[in-house]
């Protein structure tokens, strides 16, 4: 879903919060909306985001007890079912517009957060497969371009059929006054996969520098970061390089590929 899609589908769902304010809780619309609103934001942002578990913890109804004779007992607890409601309708309103702040200002792609970590989503684990035993398989001769790794990558994606999932350097965004685009764009899972090579001792160190760099950039759009590093022999320590990034980093894996 795009971000216009996105946000004219929570507008429409906060536009019928007062039509329910005259319905009766749990009425056909009212169970109507909260199933539609429900799956709209389990889209949007995923199950472990803090607005989907928030509108699901919402109650219209009354829960408690009180005492009170046979004879009225029905209609006092119409009133406080009629009350509770109300009060998780503006509620809900306000969790809503919340979505909508933050598809503005982080945009669509950067506002999904699945059930499953980054790790565990079977997207991104085809992702890491392709890198892990893949690329070095598909890579004959030493690369002397980055772009060389890039090509092999695309031809592995397309081959694992994922070529209707990403794009190739044709997203970009401004940050801190520079333009970034990167290699690849998974939209769907909000996912950048960024190759690096290393054909340089030198090379180590501005790689890491340049990992840092599109972190800060890539974070304020995507949700999930994948770095291929081709290493042509200069990364002596490959644990200690993908650690020092990825300990201090959620939702970003680093793999480092050895020719």
């Amino acid at each position: 879903m795009d971000k216009e899609s996105a946000l004219n589908a929570l507008s429409n769902s906060i536009s019928n919060i007062n039509l329910l304010r005259k319905s009766e809780p749990y009425s056909s619309e009212h169970v109507r909306w909260i199933l539609d609103t429900r799956l709209l934001l389990e889209e949007i942002f995923g199950q472990s985001s803090i607005i989907y578990q928030n509108f699901t913890t919402l109650k219209f109804h009354f829960e408690g007890t009180f005492l009170i004779d046979a004879w009225g007992y029905e209609a006092e607890k119409l009133r406080r079912d009629q009350e509770a409601s109300h009060s998780s309708l503006g509620i809900a309103d306000g969790i809503l517009n919340a979505a909508i702040d933050q598809i503005n200002r982080k945009g669509v792609e950067a506002v999904y957060e699945g059930k499953d970590s980054p790790k565990e989503s079977s997207e991104i684990i085809k992702i890491l497969s392709l890198v892990d035993n893949k690329l070095r398989k598909a890579i004959r001769e030493k690369p002397s371009k980055e772009g060389e790794v890039q090509n092999v990558l695309e031809s592995l994606f397309i081959g694992a059929d994922l070529d209707k999932e990403f794009t190739r350097e044709k997203e970009n965004l401004v940050y801190s006054s520079k333009t970034y685009i990167p290699d690849f764009v998974f939209k769907r899972i909000s996912t950048v996969v960024e190759a690096k090579l290393c054909d340089t001792s030198k090379r180590e160190k501005e790689i890491i520098a340049e990992i840092n760099d599109d972190i800060l950039a890539y974070k304020t759009r995507y949700g999930n970061l994948v770095f291929a590093v081709y290493d042509l022999g200069f990364i002596r320590d490959s644990d200690a390089f993908t650690g020092s990034i990825q300990q201090s980093q959620q939702h970003v894996i680093v793999r480092v590929v050895k020719h």
